[in-house]
C-alpha cells in the first residue's frame, strides 16, 4: 500500500490552508484599527514635526500638529492616543513641580486635542521622569527614589490630567501603593469616570533607549530603575503585581515592553481575564524599522505579525508607533 493509502483516515491539516477563504474561515485571531493606541510626542512651538532620529518614521510634534495627528486617527478608526511630552530641560527639577502644573505642556496637548477631536480617547502617562532633572520616574534624595513622596506627586498630576479632559490615565511609575492613591483622589475629586489602565508590570528593560531620548531623558539619568521597575527574570511577580493594582482600583492592565514578555501577557489574561494591553516599545519598533530599512525584512508582512503575536498572546490592543501604517494597511484590506 502507498503511504496516501495507509494515511487516508489521518488528519490533513492542509486541508484547512487549501485558500484564502477557508483560511480567513478559521482564523483563531485577528488585528484590527480598534485594537491600536496610538503614542505621539508633544513639543512646545508651533506648526513643527521634529524627526526622532533613533525611531525612524516618529516625530515631535507641536499641538495643532498634534491636533491634526488625532484627525487623523479618527478618520482611521484608531481609538486612542498617548500623550508623551518632551519638556524643556529648564522646567525640570528635583521636585518635579511642571509634573501637576494644570496649565503645563501635555495638559494643554490633551485639552486641545480634545476639544478638536472630542471623540477620539486620550490616554496619559503618570510618571516624573519626564519632569525630573534626575530622570527617574520618582523624586530622588541621596540617590534613593522615595515611594511615598513619589506617590503624592503621581496623585497631583493624575488629578491636573483628568482636569485636563484625558479619559485614560497610565501610571508607568511603578511605585507601590500609587494606584489606591490615584483612584482615591479621582473619586474624591469626582472624576468617577475616568479609567486606570495601570503598568502594573513594567520591566526593568534595555527596550527603552529610543523613547528616552524622545522625551529628553537619556542623557539626564543617573543610574538605573532597578529598585522600582520589576526584574526580567520574573513572571510570577508580574502576577503578584497585577493582582494588587486591581484590588487598588485598576480597570485595566499594561504588560511593557511587549514581545520579549509575551509569556507574561499570557499568564496575566489566563489568570485575570480582565483587559489586558502590552507597549511595543522604542526599542522594539527601532529594531524592526532598522531590519525593514536596510531590507532584511518586509515591512508590512512582518509588521503585521509582530502585532498579531499580542492578540495571540491575550492582550485585547496595543500601544505602537505603528499604529498609523497599521490603520491604513487594515482599512485597505
Amino acid at each position: 500500500m502507498g503511504l496516501e493509502h495507509n494515511q487516508q483516515n489521518a488528519p490533513r491539516f492542509r486541508r484547512l490552508r487549501q485558500n484564502s477563504s477557508i483560511r480567513s474561515l478559521i482564523q483563531e485571531k485577528t488585528l484590527s484599527v480598534s485594537d491600536l493606541i496610538w503614542p505621539i510626542f508633544v513639543i512646545e512651538g508651533q506648526n513643527e514635526a521634529i524627526d526622532i532620529p533613533t525611531m525612524p518614521g516618529v516625530q515631535r510634534l507641536t499641538i495643532d500638529k498634534a491636533i491634526e495627528a488625532a484627525k487623523f486617527a479618527k478618520k482611521m478608526g484608531i481609538p486612542a492616543l498617548c500623550i508623551f511630552p518632551c519638556v524643556d530641560v529648564k522646567l525640570k527639577s528635583e521636585m518635579c513641580e511642571e509634573a501637576w502644573n494644570t496649565n503645563n505642556l501635555s495638559n494643554r496637548a490633551v485639552a486641545a486635542i480634545k476639544s478638536a477631536v472630542p471623540d477620539i480617547l486620550i490616554m496619559t502617562d503618570i510618571a516624573l521622569d519626564p519632569y525630573n532633572i534626575n530622570g527617574h520616574d520618582g523624586i530622588v534624595k541621596n540617590g534613593i527614589i522615595l515611594n511615598d513622596q513619589t506617590v503624592e506627586a503621581l496623585v497631583k498630576m493624575a488629578i491636573a490630567q483628568a482636569k485636563s479632559g484625558a479619559d485614560i490615565l497610565g501610571p508607568s511609575d511603578m511605585m507601590d501603593g500609587r494606584i489606591g492613591s490615584i483612584r482615591t483622589a479621582l473619586e474624591s475629586s469626582g472624576y468617577y469616570d475616568v479609567i486606570i489602565l495601570s503598568y502594573s508590570a513594567k520591566y526593568a528593560s534595555a527596550f527603552y533607549g529610543p523613547f528616552r531620548d524622545a522625551v529628553g531623558a537619556s542623557n539626564l539619568l543617573i543610574g538605573d530603575k532597578r529598585t522600582y521597575q520589576a526584574d526580567p527574570s520574573n513572571s510570577d511577580e508580574a502576577l503578584r503585581l497585577v493582582a494588587r493594582d486591581l484590588a487598588e482600583g485598576a480597570d485595566m492592565v499594561m504588560i511593557k515592553p511587549g514581545m520579549p514578555y509575551l509569556d507574561v501577557c499570557r499568564r496575566v489574561k489566563d489568570t485575570f481575564l480582565v483587559p489586558t494591553f502590552a507597549y511595543q516599545v522604542s526599542g522594539e519598533y527601532g529594531m524592526l524599522m532598522a531590519a525593514f530599512n536596510c531590507g532584511m525584512l518586509e515591512e508590512e508582512s512582518a509588521m503585521l505579525e509582530s502585532l498579531l503575536s499580542f492578540k495571540r498572546a491575550g492582550c485585547d490592543g496595543v500601544l505602537t508607533y505603528f499604529a498609523p501604517k497599521l490603520a491604513k494597511i487594515l482599512n485597505e484590506r
